[in-house]
């Protein structure tokens, strides 16, 4: 990883911008225990410390960590590619934007925002869906045969 970030830093910008991009990632959620208390904010997955908070974007420097995020819906522990331990996972969708790095599996961006939490245990998915302001993300449906 850190050979990835190393080469990262070297990169010439070429200029080309585009408009933001929809990815999707995973938020590990907090819940009280014993020797923690719990909070109403997603967090990082593999970041310790670092809280998502619903009215500002997360961000980073795409040269170092910044704002890792998919091409593809992952919808379970099982597709996530990082061995997580403990607590809960949510997943959804993630508006990113700024500086954006393409990597095989998806993107390391500059600023993201939750916009959609679709996947994860039911109650957990209604709060966090009220904290953030966002709904989940429908399938299109057919259009009616006339």
């Amino acid at each position: 990883m850190l050979r990835k970030n190393e080469l990262a830093r070297h990169l010439k910008h070429d200029g080309l911008r585009v408009g933001e991009i929809i990815a999707h990632r995973a938020w590990r959620v907090i819940k009280p225990g014993w020797l923690r208390s719990g909070d109403d904010r997603l967090h990082s997955v593999l970041m310790k410390n670092y809280v998502w908070h619903p009215d500002e974007p997360a961000s980073g420097d795409v040269r170092t960590h910044g704002i890792y995020s998919f091409r593809d819906v992952i919808r379970c522990r099982d597709e996530y590619l990082f061995y997580v331990v403990n607590g809960p996972l949510l997943f959804g969708q993630v508006k990113i934007w700024g500086e954006v790095v393409e990597h095989e599996w998806g993107y390391r961006s500059q600023f993201g925002k939750v916009v959609g939490l679709d996947y994860g245990d039911p109650e957990l998915l209604d709060k966090f869906r009220k904290v953030y302001r966002v709904n989940q993300a429908t399938e299109p449906t057919a259009m009616p045969e006339t």
